[in-house]
């Protein structure tokens, strides 16, 4: 008999490449307070006046791009690995997958856990680094539909896993698969967030002299900056890379004031300057999606090309790679 229910998170997608569809999801996406941090009434205009009318059908190309036979990749993998842990585990779990954003719906989910009166529920957000646009998000949709809960189960929570060893393992076992040695550089890409974020993680804390770049400083689990320069460092020892030979950038910006250095100019600089072949990692994305398969693989290889480089190689996600199906499970039992 099932005893806990665990719950795998990710961000969401479109029900299908259809304008109609990504409208929804950009418009579900891009309401909450967390994603887009202006006063209501600013936030309102900005997204239903503007970035939704403008992005959806600029989005629903790129959609279109991504998509396959087999659908969203970013859905399809969750499913699959939801599956595959579910056949290692066992009935002592039942192990559930949910996107905050789209279906399946997080909020069905969680009824259906209250419905079926667990007692024990795992949430895991699949966000390697903490983020309240992206795991805070879903802590407080959670705190919110439990509330009303008559009887609460015991409740744990995963706030970020980027140096877990078995999620490093994993993305270097990923990209071993490629003759590092072939490349002239490794990039560690990571999506972007803006400034204003980062900075109310740690006041009077100055993030532009923060050393969080070179070391591990005490504020910086739950610090996204300090969590993604973590996750290269980590990654790149466990390959054996030095320290020329990796850089660190963010991808995904709506403006200037966003995390720096920008992918797409890290890119166009090395380009120039000689670089030829480059091999990029995502490690804030633990299944290919938009960011990964069209932004990066097919958007910025194709920048890197027109500045002289000759061959940008996208490693790919973790997906249902069995390294990371065995992270998840230590994750979960962990936890039990």
């Amino acid at each position: 008999m099932d005893h806990t229910a665990v719950i795998l998170v990710n961000l969401g997608t479109p029900d299908s490449p259809v304008l109609s569809d990504v409208r929804r999801y950009l418009f579900q996406f891009l309401n909450d307070r967390r994603v887009i941090d202006l006063p209501w009434i600013p936030q309102k205009i900005l997204v239903n006046l503007i970035i939704v009318p403008f992005r959806a059908p600029g989005s629903t190309k790129l959609y279109k791009r991504l998509w396959s036979e087999k659908g969203s990749p970013l859905l399809y993998y969750s499913e699959q690995v939801a599956a595959r842990i579910q056949t290692r585990i066992g009935d002592q779990y039942r192990i559930f997958n949910a996107m905050r954003y789209g279906n399946p719906d997080l909020k069905k989910i969680l009824k259906e856990v209250e419905r079926q009166n667990f007692k024990k529920l795992i949430i895991i957000p699949l966000f390697p680094q903490y983020a309240s646009a992206t795991t805070g998000s879903v802590y407080e949709l959670l705190m919110k539909q439990i509330s009303s809960w008559q009887t609460f189960p015991e409740i744990k929570m995963v706030s970020r896993f980027h140096d877990h060893p078995a999620f490093v393992n994993a993305f270097a076992a990923q990209g071993a698969k490629y003759n590092v040695a072939s490349y002239d550089h490794v990039l560690f890409s990571f999506h972007g967030l803006p400034l204003r974020q980062i900075s109310k993680l740690h006041p009077g804390k100055d993030c532009l002299t923060c050393s969080c770049k070179t070391e591990t400083i005490p504020e910086g689990k739950l610090c996204y900056k300090a969590a993604c320069y973590e996750t290269a460092r980590l990654i790149a020892a466990k390959m054996g890379l030095s320290l020329t030979d990796y850089s660190i950038s963010f991808q995904s910006r709506l403006s200037k004031n966003w995390m720096f250095p920008f992918t797409d100019k890290v890119l166009i600089e090395k380009a120039k300057s000689g670089t030829k072949r480059i091999l990029v990692f995502a490690p804030s994305f633990v299944a290919d999606c938009l960011e990964t398969k069209v932004e990066i693989e097919y958007e910025y290889g194709h920048l890197f090309k027109e500045h002289g480089g000759e061959h940008l190689q996208m490693v790919d996600s973790l997906n249902d790679n069995e390294a990371w199906i065995d992270g998840l499970e230590q994750l979960i039992t962990g936890l039990h």
